[in-house]
């Protein structure tokens, strides 16, 4: 099955992200900017917060921006590869979120979507099978009709009885699971899920499998040379996530979120090139650099689960929330 074979491929012994460096192969938001990273910062000092843990920290980009920028909290990363040579020193880094974190903001930023499922296809029969993956060849068949639980999670969120033969869907249960997790490990804080999303009326009639090389989309093979992702059901996790215990929620998009937080896209004051051309030259790429993770057709239009566990949603998205 799909979530076993790509569970092996990405986190086994020689999984992807245990041997590769993940912005050899994929660009994400603090690639793009360091805005990013400001607005990170910016959502930790409004919520008061003492604490940054980034889960599924890659090699420690946004925690290495953080540190430069010398927001006053602790840094700490969470992934499942060694230690990043040359991290600085004062960050800390764990195989695993730990428990009962206080006053701490964790930083999900396109991990959910590397989080292994399973797949479901429509029969002609109109039968919905667990797809088999050979994990050399990548080659698919159909097997037994999902676990009740899996029914059960379908039913709720992507349904499938009725749907077209070849209708597919991915089971989301993994991704909750993994959120719950997170959620009751944080004693007091924010968590924050970046990642592409989809909601329950709008879910891709076939899925969204994909794989990764080189910084190119790749036909998805969990024989551990790529990686395999699939897009999240953050309503979904949300839900999870309340149930685990988080007292506030705001599902939102990265633009809203991050225009909220300071981020801007408006071309500086042509006046500034002729008294500061330097500074103008600066400001003008910002302003390129704002563009790109505002976009609505690429980053901007990324997902964001905000869930709180005993603290209030950070002031600067109250008016998401109303």
């Amino acid at each position: 099955m799909w979530r076993e074979a790509t569970q092996d491929a990405l986190y086994g012994p020689d999984g992807f992200f245990r041997r590769e460096r993940p912005a050899d192969h994929f660009r994400t938001s603090i690639h793009a900017s360091p805005l990013f990273a400001g607005a990170i910062a910016e959502l930790a000092h409004a919520s008061g917060l003492h604490a940054v843990v980034d889960l599924g920290a890659g090699a420690g980009e946004l925690l290495t921006e953080l540190h430069r920028r010398e927001i006053g909290a602790a840094l700490s990363g969470v992934e499942v590869a060694e230690r990043p040579s040359g991290l600085p020193d004062p960050i800390v880094w764990s195989a695993e979120l730990p428990p009962d974190l206080e006053s701490v903001l964790v930083v999900a930023n396109e991990w959910l979507d590397d989080v292994p499922l399973d797949v479901v296809e429509v029969d002609e029969s109109g039968v919905a099978r667990v797809v088999h993956v050979d994990p050399a060849s990548g080659a698919e068949r159909p097997g037994a009709p999902p676990t009740a639980h899996d029914v059960a999670w379908l039913d709720s969120w992507w349904p499938v009885d009725g749907a077209e033969p070849g209708t597919r869907a991915e089971i989301g249960r993994s991704r909750d699971d993994a959120w719950s997790d997170a959620v009751r490990r944080v004693a007091s804080g924010v968590l924050v899920a970046v990642d592409y999303s989809h909601g329950r009326a709008a879910r891709p009639p076939f899925g969204t499998l994909a794989g990764y090389r080189d910084g190119r989309m790749v036909r998805p093979v969990p024989d551990g040379s790529c990686n395999i992702t699939a897009h999240v059901a953050l309503d979904a996790c949300a839900a999870a996530g309340v149930a685990s215990g988080a007292t506030a929620t705001l599902l939102t998009t990265q633009r809203e979120a991050l225009q909220a937080l300071g981020v801007d896209g408006s071309l500086p004051d042509r006046a500034l090139a002729t008294s500061d051309p330097p500074a103008y030259v600066a400001a003008l790429a910002a302003s390129s650099q704002a563009v790109e993770l505002l976009d609505p057709a690429g980053l901007g239009g990324f997902g964001w689960l905000v869930q709180t566990v005993g603290v209030d949603l950070p002031p600067p998205l109250h008016p998401l929330g109303s």
